[in-house]
């Protein structure tokens, strides 16, 4: 067959970025390795290996470490991931707040902003407004730092599709709302890949790569806010279903008896276990704890308050949440058998509370010993989860195609904005 030598250039090209990022991903999934042991894990010959760290390090992105422990014969120095200047952006939309967050290629935060906003008072347009501006001044701040973005990942408490559109989401009242394209405009048509996932996705991501141990490759994030998000790993892979549609766990049917959902439907999950749950069953109407003006963990702070105290009626919400939690999880449970449930959002912040009743509904719910081996645990990311996995997304780009570092341009880059429509 007849092949020209510009068609194997090109080829040769596009193998080695490849290789670069095989290289790059296998040091940020095993940590710092020596050259020999990169090779080793990867298959590659070690000049090639040696060829593409220093490619890398030319890129910023890897840079010699300590002497590799443990080696057999002469030990030699390990390469690690650098990329200070290399950071990936997550940025959310919720109910009661925007938040952006920025990480660099070391995993190191280097920049986050929250502000509380009452989105469901604003029309979709006027919340990215907001939303803009908070991720302009964020990209202001890790320019300060020499820095400049190679990815945005934005979390909204909804259904996306795969062209980042918000389908629907009941919570915010938003319906077939283009929000990459729109965000696209507002921030300048970046040269970067923008994205748009469901936030509790990006929860799920976040809390995956906080503790490699091997149940985390099989587990469920449960995002408490007003409503309930679900974000589900399989085999260590981020559960979409055919149209990015998966997880959508808070409309679960679990009373039906019970109230009406913000979707619709009667007797939903986040019903009985959403934010507006537990303060209802907590407080009277007039309590400050039901006051969108006071910031959400002040008012969480509160109830924790209460329930040291020994209060009656917020151990009595508590626990009622907690066993309505253990309702829906055991289904969860029954159908998927995942390794670990992880708390995040609200309940990661009064969980304790929760906990004991939640753990003993599971157990009399579940079809499996000790439902199947899987744990609760509640988040140590805090309200953070959400944009730490968008930015851990945004950086996808660079492990995937390393070469783009080159192509990247700080005058290129957005300039800041303002509110434009």
């Amino acid at each position: 067959m007849a092949w020209s030598g510009g068609t194997a250039a090109a080829d040769q090209m596009v193998l080695r970025r490849h290789n670069l990022g095989v290289v790059l991903q296998h040091l940020r999934d095993d940590g710092p390795k020596s050259r020999a042991r990169i090779a080793e894990g990867t298959g590659l010959n070690k000049a090639t290996v040696s060829s593409l760290v220093a490619e890398l390090a030319e890129l910023g992105l890897v840079r010699e470490g300590e002497l590799e422990r443990g080696a057999v014969g002469r030990p030699g120095a390990t390469v690690e991931l650098d990329g200070a200047s290399v950071c990936g952006i997550g940025a959310e939309v919720n109910v009661d707040h925007v938040a952006c967050l920025a990480l660099n290629l070391r995993d190191e935060i280097v920049g986050e902003r929250r502000r509380g906003l009452d989105t469901r008072t604003l029309a979709p347009r006027e919340v990215l407004d907001h939303l803009a501006v908070l991720v302009a001044e964020t990209m202001d701040e890790i320019a300060a730092r020499g820095a400049q973005p190679f990815g945005i990942t934005f979390g909204v408490a909804g259904l996306v599709d795969s062209a980042g559109v918000l389908v629907s989401a009941p919570n915010l009242g938003w319906h077939d709302v283009p929000v990459a394209g729109l965000m696209f405009e507002r921030l300048g048509r970046p040269p970067y890949p923008l994205r748009v996932e469901n936030e509790a996705n990006l929860a799920a991501i976040a809390e995956a790569a906080a503790d490699r141990c091997a149940d985390r490759r099989d587990l469920v994030v449960l995002a408490g806010e007003v409503g309930v998000g679900g974000g589900i790993v399989s085999d260590g892979r981020l559960l979409r279903g055919r149209r990015g549609f998966a997880g959508e766990i808070g409309h679960l049917q679990v009373d039906p008896q019970g109230r009406v959902c913000g979707c619709g439907r009667t007797g939903c999950w986040e019903t009985v276990v959403g934010l507006r749950a537990l303060l209802t069953a907590a407080a009277d109407p007039d309590d400050a704890v039901h006051d969108p003006s006071l910031p959400l963990e002040q008012r969480l702070g509160e109830i924790n308050r209460r329930a040291e105290l020994g209060d009656a009626r917020t151990l009595s919400a508590l626990h009622q949440v907690g066993r309505w939690l253990g309702v829906g999880a055991a289904t969860l449970v029954n159908v998927l058998n995942p390794g670990v449930i992880v708390l995040s959002g609200y309940f990661a912040v009064v969980g304790s509370w929760m906990l004991e009743s939640m753990r003993a509904e599971l157990a009399a719910r579940s079809i499996a010993p000790r439902a199947g081996g899987c744990r609760v645990e509640l988040s140590t990311l805090g309200t953070s989860a959400t944009v730490l996995g968008g930015a851990r997304v945004a950086l996808e780009s660079v492990f995937e195609d390393p070469a783009m570092v080159r192509r990247g341009d700080a005058s290129r880059a957005p300039q800041t904005i303002g509110g434009s429509r």
